[in-house]
């Protein structure tokens, strides 16, 4: 299984499914990141955490703890 935080710099994937529950699965899903999404993965920060995407437009910042949820293919 490869999730968001497995996704290389400059590279493109689609959400496959989301893990989690409960209030964060809705809160994934509220920034965009539902099921057969195209997410880039622009940057990471210096540290490592929070991986910037660009989902349907626009700019989103997302934990590692958070990207370890999402699915993608």
């Amino acid at each position: 299984m490869k999730t968001l935080k497995d996704v290389k710099i400059g590279q493109t994937a689609v959400v496959k499914r989301l893990h989690g529950e409960g209030a964060l699965k809705r809160r994934i899903m509220d920034m965009g990141l539902t099921k057969g999404t195209e997410v880039y993965v622009r940057k990471v920060a210096p540290l490592g955490d929070p991986l910037e995407l660009t989902v349907r437009g626009y700019e989103l910042s997302v934990r590692k703890a958070d990207a370890e949820q999402i699915e993608v293919e």
